[in-house]
């Protein structure tokens, strides 16, 4: 269905970017892998996703934070590729603290990274979509793009910010055969949430106590989503099935917004 597609993915040698890497590998696209990560971790992502497709796996290592380098990844894309059709904005960063505790600089780099780094790739990658007539884009919001949580101002205002991004997108290219969507995960087992797992563990006692109360306190359905599972949504909204979907924002949260 996707063969020959290049998809480029932020913030994918680990984690949900990673998993919705393999999950496209499936399809025989390009991958396009984007983030930071030991050399070791870096090659072992690579040669993941290399052994599911038939298509070529590159790497950048541009920095969300330096629009040159954003701006770089996809010229050098364009030039290797022919255009990126199907762009996933998956890069984020997380800090916990009050507002008027909040880092000043904790505060930029998030918005910078979690929000304004899609802008970027979106502009730069629509007008060859438009060309071709074809582009799809999946934005990684968060549950947190639809309902907001105590500690976490930068994360939800940029979260947010993607929700709405996501919607203004599909709506500037509702008559082109270009769609926008955002997916909503709730907890799921990256590093991101096991950095959260540890520090709750340093007050529960242990690992397990730690997951139940995390899960508990949000989390209807008491389990974690799969990165799989947020792979295999983002391959749906790729195909033709859902090519009326644009503009949506997609909870995949067990339960969570649901309350």
């Amino acid at each position: 269905m996707l063969k020959n597609k290049t998809i480029l993915i932020t913030g994918s040698t680990s984690g949900i970017g990673l998993g919705i890497a393999l999950e496209f590998a499936k399809q025989n696209t390009n991958v396009i892998l984007n983030g930071f990560g030991s050399a070791d971790d870096i090659e072992a992502a690579i040669k993941a996703v290399q052994q599911l497709t038939d298509g070529e796996v590159v790497y950048s290592d541009a920095n969300m934070l330096k629009v040159d380098e954003i701006e770089q990844m996809i010229e050098n894309a364009n030039q290797q590729f022919g255009m990126v059709d199907i762009l996933v904005n998956n890069a984020g960063i997380q800090h916990v603290s009050c507002v008027e505790d909040f880092p000043v600089q904790k505060w930029d780099d998030i918005i910078a990274i979690n929000l304004s780094s899609a802008f970027h790739t979106v502009r730069l990658c629509l007008p060859n979509m438009r060309k071709a007539n074809w582009g799809r884009i999946i934005n990684i919001a968060s549950v947190h793009g639809l309902v907001a949580s105590p500690g976490k101002s930068a994360y939800v205002a940029a979260k947010h910010g993607i929700v709405g991004l996501t919607k203004e997108v599909a709506l500037e290219t509702a008559e082109v055969n270009i769609t926008s969507n955002a997916i909503c995960p709730a907890f799921t087992l990256t590093p991101l949430i096991e950095q959260q797992i540890l520090n709750k563990a340093k007050v529960t006692g242990d690992k397990k106590s730690a997951i139940d109360a995390l899960l508990s306190e949000k989390q209807p359905s008491k389990t974690f989503v799969e990165v799989k599972q947020l792979g295999q949504l983002a391959v749906f909204l790729c195909s033709d099935a859902a090519e009326q979907m644009t503009g949506t924002s997609i909870p995949v949260d067990g339960g969570w917004t649901a309350q």
